[in-house]
């Protein structure tokens, strides 16, 4: 079975490269999209930060 990230930063890092290499990729836009992968991002760089 697969191990999630014992890092969360590292985890939401992964969800944030995955997506914003998929969505221009497919195509898919929605609103807030821009909003969603700041907020993603920013939660990434916070918890990385503080090492969680």
């Amino acid at each position: 079975m697969m191990k999630l990230a014992a890092n969360s930063g590292m985890l939401v890092l992964g969800i944030w490269l995955v997506l914003y290499g998929a969505l221009p990729l497919l195509n898919i836009n929605f609103d807030f999209r821009d909003q969603l992968m700041s907020l993603l991002a920013i939660a990434a760089g916070a918890l990385i930060l503080m090492n969680k």
